[in-house]
């Protein structure tokens, strides 16, 4: 087995149980789980140039684009250089993911793909603690208190753009600019597809394919 860090990416829709994969990896295998989500969110608390940046195009309902979130990731992961990464939200475009290549080698991607009556399911099961972005279902993470966050104790929300075709429109935003990326990786060979409908099943596909690249920190699968 290579002793050499392991960098590994996860692909997958909105809702598609990326948070709770990238959670158990992390804890199974010591991967650093680096979110561009939360990188972005302590960004735009700290006020920094690429939080200031970021907010321009955030707060007139835009996506970030991607020299900023480029900016933002490469920033982080040169801070990481001597550890094992596992990379969620990003590269999100066939130029995010150029710009990745240009820094570094991917040992793996994990694609997860999920039924859009799924998707639909589980976003209407969904509560968000907005200040973190922690993310809760309803099914398989409820909060211990109802509509309650676990760590602050602060209100839990249900978001507008979870509604069935605010979902179609965001999986249909997701698949325009994940092909081409998901196209890049499949012809490295470095792509790995898990498709279900349930994060539990697909776990244990994950857990062994981890398993053959890098040396289990916890000798069973923590769930």
């Amino acid at each position: 087995m290579a002793s050499k860090l392991l960098r590994a990416v996860i692909l997958g829709p909105p809702g598609s149980g990326k948070g709770t994969v990238c959670q158990r990896i992390a804890q199974n295998f010591g991967l650093q789980h680096l979110s561009s989500g939360h990188f972005l969110r302590e960004n735009l608390k700290a006020n920094t140039e690429v939080g200031e940046m970021s907010r321009q195009y955030l707060e007139k309902g835009l996506l970030v684009p991607d020299h900023v979130i480029t900016r933002l990731m490469v920033s982080e992961l040169e801070l990481r250089s001597g550890q094992h990464w596992l990379l969620d939200g990003f590269p999100r475009t066939i130029v995010q993911a150029e710009a990745l290549d240009k820094i570094c080698d991917l040992d793996l991607v994990i694609s997860l793909d999920i039924p859009f009556e799924t998707l639909k399911d589980r976003f209407s099961r969904r509560w968000i603690h907005p200040p973190s972005g922690r993310v809760y279902n309803l099914d398989f993470n409820p909060p211990h208190v109802h509509g309650i966050d676990d760590i602050t104790g602060e209100p839990l929300i249900q978001q507008e753009d979870d509604k069935p075709e605010e979902v179609a429109a965001k999986l249909r935003r997701y698949k325009d600019a994940a092909k081409p990326v998901i196209e890049l990786y499949k012809s490295r060979g470095v792509l790995h597809q898990f498709s279900g409908t349930e994060t539990n099943k697909i776990w244990p596909y994950v857990y062994t394919l981890f398993s053959n690249k890098i040396i289990p920190i916890q000798s069973k699968e923590a769930y």
